[in-house]
């Protein structure tokens, strides 16, 4: 699926989102847009460095104009903090990033991606299913996004977009530190598992040694049941409205 493709990768300084080019690249990608708040270059010729901070909306339309053509948007931007709820600042923050952010670049890109019938991933993370307090913040931020890739699945199947939650759980980035007594995932694995999930056409992907016993419990359960049922209906709804 990567192979000949257009692939755009937020947060792409570092950590996961830097595995992410390289492995695009491993794949054949035809073009990756490396988005970065700083500038930034990269030895490979298929690379093109974006500045691109997803909070800000200018930069965000000046991307669009530059790639002009995308198959596969990866959302991977976040950022974390430990914070206890008590701070709304810290709050508005985790949404900036991980839930707005996402949430911009989806509708910015959205005319290229039905273009070329492309796919949407979004890195989310298992604090979606279960928050960890020490991350309030993050973990709210994250259910949020996940809630918002499961209903934009629904909303642009009809127009021929895939879209894919990534449920990371812990991996050996800058953005772990200090959560050295639990065990990590190399981003690089991360990486390969959310391509080869990509190509299985998997909509939730357990890339690593953390998530990936959820995965059966999740697509088997009542939770995934109750999101199918809601797309179904939710289809045969618009369906109706539009007859």
């Amino acid at each position: 699926m990567t192979a000949g493709k257009t692939v755009l990768v937020t947060g792409a300084n570092r950590g996961i989102g830097r595995a992410l080019v390289e492995e695009a690249l491993k794949r054949g990608a035809k073009r990756v847009y490396l988005g970065t708040r700083q500038p930034l270059t990269h030895p490979d010729e298929r690379v093109t460095p974006l500045t691109l901070d997803v909070t800000d909306s200018e930069q965000i339309q000046q991307a669009v104009k530059q790639v002009g053509e995308l198959d596969i948007l990866i959302n991977n931007a976040g950022i974390v903090a430990f914070d206890d709820l008590s701070d709304r600042a810290v709050l508005d923050q985790m949404f900036a990033v991980n839930f707005f952010g996402v949430y911009d670049m989806v509708h910015a890109f959205l005319p290229l991606l039905v273009s070329s019938g492309g796919a949407i991933v979004n890195n989310i993370s298992v604090n979606a299913f279960a928050p960890f307090p020490l991350v309030a913040s993050y973990s709210v931020s994250k259910a949020a996004a996940f809630n918002l890739t499961q209903s934009l699945r629904t909303l642009l199947a009809g127009r021929g977009v895939s879209v894919h939650a990534v449920m990371t759980g812990l991996v050996d980035t800058d953005m772990t530190k200090g959560f050295d007594a639990m065990a990590k995932s190399a981003p690089e694995t991360v990486a390969q598992g959310v391509f080869d999930g990509l190509e299985k056409g998997e909509e939730e992907i357990f890339p690593d040694d953390m998530s990936a016993p959820m995965a059966e419990s999740w697509r088997g359960g009542a939770g995934k049941a109750l999101e199918q049922n809601y797309s179904s209906f939710a289809q045969q709804f618009m369906a109706a409205r539009q007859a």
